[in-house]
């Protein structure tokens, strides 16, 4: 199945609210891979298919491809490694000022320059910003340890935020002059029969997140050190493949190591305060990450880079393609 296929399958599957996404990869049979390829459907809880309605019971083939149904429990952003650390380095707890803490994802350099940068997520360095929310402003302080850690604006400063991609809403505040006066003419109604309720005038929004990555600029350059937490230097950049064997280094878990499970998966991914993003041509693994491990780089066992840890549950994590953060963001390493 193409990619644009899974697309299309995305939409069409996830008006079921038990389905958060789909991909590709090969099929489990009590946990072994079948290398057998199929189509990969996520889903919050697994239930017999006795116990669902007819709406809700998925194809057990899609476009002659069997597929296969992974319980992955509620994916969300993973927002403990987390003393001062001189340098900083990969690995270890980081955040923007705003936020609890997240893990320094690595040293990279932009393409143009060849400044040396500090990569992790958006929603670590950048507060989840839209761009245009007021969450973050090139210029933030970012801080090490990050300030859920003991951080503080007055100590342990190493760097300020530099660029970011936008991290998109499944639904967002609107822009038409239009709308935000039917919100104003609404909210005066409202007021005057329930004076403690507010109405919200929101656009769905078309578009899909597919990183969410940031960089930050060194205070100075001696505050940074290249070389991962426990892992030593970079070796370069591969693909995630099915099956591929994977490893982190982050703030919470640590070094761990997991399985990638599917790719081109698309997925929505809760980001807190009821709000969804939806987010494609990502990668699939086993548990390996938990809150606080966002940012983190995924590598081979061989220390290729192959993405950047930003979503997970109990039973999944899901990254970025490395490949697609280096574009968006820029940058080398």
């Amino acid at each position: 199945m193409l990619k644009q296929g899974l697309s299309s399958l995305f939409r069409e599957l996830t008006t079921i609210d038990n389905v958060l996404g789909v991909g590709r990869g090969h099929k489990l049979v009590r946990g072994e891979s079948t290398g057998e390829q199929s189509v990969i459907i996520l889903v919050r809880k697994k239930l017999p298919r006795c116990e669902l309605s007819r709406e809700a019971l998925l194809p057990r083939k899609i476009d002659g491809l069997p597929t296969d149904v992974i319980e992955v429990g509620d994916i969300r952003l993973l927002s403990d490694r987390t003393q001062t650390v001189r340098p900083a380095q990969p690995g270890v707890s980081i955040g923007h000022f705003k936020v609890s803490a997240g893990t320094f994802g690595a040293v990279v350099r932009d393409r143009d320059t060849g400044e040396r940068l500090i990569l992790s997520n958006n929603h670590v360095l950048a507060n989840a910003t839209d761009g245009s929310d007021g969450r973050a402003v090139v210029g933030d302080p970012i801080v090490q340890p990050g300030i859920y850690d003991g951080g503080t604006l007055q100590d342990n400063v190493i760097g300020h935020l530099v660029r970011f991609v936008p991290l998109l809403r499944e639904t967002m505040a609107p822009q038409c002059p239009m709308a935000k006066m039917f919100e104003t003419l609404l909210n005066k109604i409202i007021g005057l029969l329930q004076p403690h309720y507010r109405i919200q005038v929101l656009r769905e929004s078309e578009k899909t997140n597919v990183v969410d990555c940031a960089v930050a600029k060194p205070v100075n350059d001696v505050i940074i050190r290249d070389e991962i937490f426990e892992f030593g230097q970079i070796a370069g950049v591969k693909d995630a493949k099915v099956g591929m064997a994977v490893k982190k280094s982050g703030r919470s878990t640590g070094v761990t190591h997991s399985l990638v499970l599917a790719t081109d998966v698309i997925v929505k991914v809760a980001l807190g305060n009821r709000e969804y993003g939806v987010f494609a041509d990502q990668v699939l693994a086993g548990p390996m990450s938990m809150p606080g491990d966002s940012g983190a780089l995924v590598l081979t066992e061989d220390n290729y880079a192959v993405g950047l840890l930003f979503a997970g549950s109990e039973q999944v994590t899901m990254f970025n393609r490395i490949t697609n953060v280096l574009d968006a963001l820029n940058i080398i390493f």
